[in-house]
């Protein structure tokens, strides 16, 4: 038993904590996420002001904050890859419950800041989104639920995941939240996936969600408008996404210079959801590409330690994160060039935003700490050993 447990990284009895961790950590990831930090620094520094003047506050109010609400991210993010995967099951189990009843009581206590949706609690100061502090928590419950499914005389780990993800859509569906919604079945429909589920069953499930969408179509004017939006031929060009679209042409491959965009004095929330016009524009292509291929690199990094992951919940729970933190990047950049409908949806590290910030901490610390190198012996390794 002990050969089949320990092979790729020596156990060191004694080893201080700190070491052990650099070693075992992917450092790749923790610099794009460092890089990706300090270009929304970058960013804030160019989009924020025309917001502070606006209300009043000095030049770089929102980016000293988004310093503070940044720091307050990576250390949450460190000190989260340094927990062994059952603690962080734990305390993710403890943070689902507490978010879920945040999310449970949002239409009694909520704001929706004027914006048509109730998705926070104003505590003066700040606000707070469940939501965002959600999703890690339900991706990491909904791991272990159909890791114990597997297990021989476990529970119906499928159901209940399944139970667990249509509350949490239900009650992000009543803020209006669908962006969040489809994020977090998208996220329980790759762990699903990945955990045997029948292909035609999954089908069954996309046509169930087309069925929900056209129902929501019809039921929410605010859905109705985005979608209709995004579907019209004309673009208006004093519309969010009309001003996103030209600053993305007007910044061509270069850009048009450092403070030299005019999107950051239209758009008000050139800061948040369209951090990445503000980037196309001033910087050009380059830097998309740059910010593309920094979340590409933690997702698919991830992906390929996950492959050598023999413990099934750490390999459904780490997958689902990848794979959530990845397509809010990708859903973020596609409503800026209108592949997608407006969703509301901040660009994890880049945008600005307490609870989207240290969220976005927690969430890459837990996948940090899922992806560590364990003394579990890589599957290649116990296969070597059977054949001698």
């Amino acid at each position: 038993m002990t050969e089949m447990v320990h092979g790729t990284i020596p156990v060191e009895r004694g080893e201080p904590i700190l070491p052990r961790w650099w070693r075992t950590i992917d450092k790749w990831s923790i610099i794009c996420i460092l890089a990706l930090f300090g270009i929304g620094i970058l960013l804030g520094l160019a989009s924020s002001p025309p917001l502070a003047a606006r209300n009043g506050f000095a030049a770089f109010h929102y980016v000293e904050k988004q310093a503070i609400f940044g720091g307050t991210a990576l250390v949450a993010m460190l000190l989260t890859t340094m927990m062994s995967p059952r603690l962080v099951r734990r305390l993710a189990v403890l943070g689902f419950i507490i978010a879920l009843a945040g999310l449970a009581f949002l239409p009694v206590f909520g704001t929706d800041f004027g914006k048509g949706a109730v998705r926070w609690y104003s505590l003066g100061f700040a606000a707070i989104q469940p939501s965002e502090f959600l999703k890690p928590g339900f991706v990491v419950v909904a791991a272990w639920l159909l890791a114990a499914g597997q297990e021989i005389g476990g529970p119906p780990g499928r159901t209940m995941s399944l139970a667990l993800a249509l509350t949490v859509v239900g009650l992000l569906a009543m803020q209006p939240d669908f962006g969040q919604a489809a994020l977090i079945l998208f996220a329980w429909g790759v762990m699903y996936f990945v955990a045997g589920a029948p292909i035609l069953l999954l089908i069954g499930l996309a046509g169930a969600v087309a069925l929900a969408g056209t129902f929501a179509y019809s039921a929410s004017d605010h859905f109705a408008r985005r979608i209709d939006g995004f579907l019209s031929p004309d673009l208006d060009p004093t519309t969010q996404l009309g001003y996103a679209s030209n600053a993305i042409r007007e910044g061509g491959f270069f850009g048009v210079g450092i403070g030299g965009g005019e999107v950051k004095w239209s758009l008000p929330d050139a800061h948040t959801d369209f951090i990445i016009a503000v980037a196309a524009e001033e910087y050009g292509l380059i830097l998309v590409l740059a910010i593309i291929a920094l979340y590409a690199t933690i997702v698919v990094r991830s992906l390929i330690r996950l492959m050598r992951e023999r413990d099934t919940f750490v390999r459904l729970a780490g997958t689902g994160l990848a794979c959530a933190f990845g397509i809010q990047a990708i859903i973020n950049m596609g409503v800026a060039v209108r592949l997608l409908p407006a969703k509301g949806m901040t660009l994890p590290f880049v945008s600005y935003g307490g609870s989207s910030l240290i969220a976005g901490g927690i969430t890459v610390g837990m996948l940090l700490a899922f992806t560590r190198s364990r003394p579990q012996g890589d599957i290649k390794d116990i296969l070597k050993r059977n054949m001698r």
